[in-house]
């Protein structure tokens, strides 16, 4: 099977609703169909992850689909790059199963692909298990990916974090990372009412170490927004705890808000 014990790396084998390794670790599998492979050690906190307002703050965002043009480029750069005969996509932070759930669609020409979707936070994870039942999930770190060495044909990483070593232990010789970051003007308008002389992003690729740089693209697009969806969008934003109440305020009233969406997206293969 596809997941990896957290605690002693043997794999594991789901025998009734328990997920149960060779050293006798178990993980019980959710009613959700998810199973949680972050053991109480591994935890930085208690509830690791963004809490039930900041994610109810993105579905609500998200379900507007200002982001499907970001979801259908991820596609179709997938489409065009994932190996054939692939079996494992993995969304590494994939949260309540926006992007991942679409993932789903690519099994129409991969007809043996399991999609995976794997975040820290436990309520985001249970949300996309019982809304989303053709992917499986897990709550694990992304830090220690819970799958077998050169398991993954591609991995997705919309903005997470996951260590070099991890991605070219875990991806295939020839599989894909595909990876989605701020490119120079993302959200503008929303760091305007926050700093004084907005820094615009550095669109320099990243290196990764066993990985090559396949496919390098961007998506500039402005977005017309309700204050309600202002407010949400700021609110899964890292600087929303720099948001003053004046400004809070300012969004919540806007009857539009204006504002650029500009990504990078780009595809790595593992060599």
């Amino acid at each position: 099977m596809s997941y990896q014990c957290p605690l002693c790396h043997s794999a594991l084998s789901l025998q009734a609703n328990t997920w149960r390794c060779e050293n006798n670790h178990q993980f019980d599998q959710a009613k959700e169909g998810y199973v949680n492979l972050m053991p109480a050690q591994h935890k930085g906190s208690k509830n690791p992850g963004d809490n039930k307002e900041m994610m109810q703050a993105r579905r609500l965002f998200l379900n507007t689909d200002h982001y499907q043009p970001l979801r259908k480029q991820v596609v179709d750069q997938l489409e065009r790059h994932l190996p054939e005969h692939s079996q494992h996509l993995l969304d590494i932070g994939c949260g309540e199963g926006y992007y991942t759930s679409e993932f789903a669609s690519l099994t129409k020409t991969h007809s043996d692909l399991c999609v995976h979707g794997l975040d820290i936070s436990k309520v985001a994870v249970r949300y996309a298990a019982k809304r989303y039942p053709d992917c499986q999930f897990c709550v694990a770190s992304s830090h220690r990916l819970p799958f077998g060495d050169a398991l993954l044909d591609g991995v997705v990483r919309i903005y997470a974090p996951c260590k070099d070593e991890e991605l070219y232990r875990a991806i295939k010789t020839g599989g894909i990372l595909l990876t989605v970051t701020p490119a120079a003007r993302h959200l503008y308008q929303l760091k305007e009412l926050i700093y004084d002389g907005v820094r615009l992003h550095d669109m320099t690729a990243e290196t990764i170490e066993g990985f090559e740089l396949v496919s390098d693209e961007q998506l500039h697009y402005e977005m017309n927004l309700s204050g309600e969806e202002a407010t949400a969008l700021m609110q899964m934003t890292p600087f929303a705890w720099k948001t003053s109440e004046d400004v809070w305020q300012q969004l919540r009233t806007a009857s539009e808000f204006g504002c650029e969406a500009d990504f990078s997206v780009r595809v790595y293969r593992r060599l």
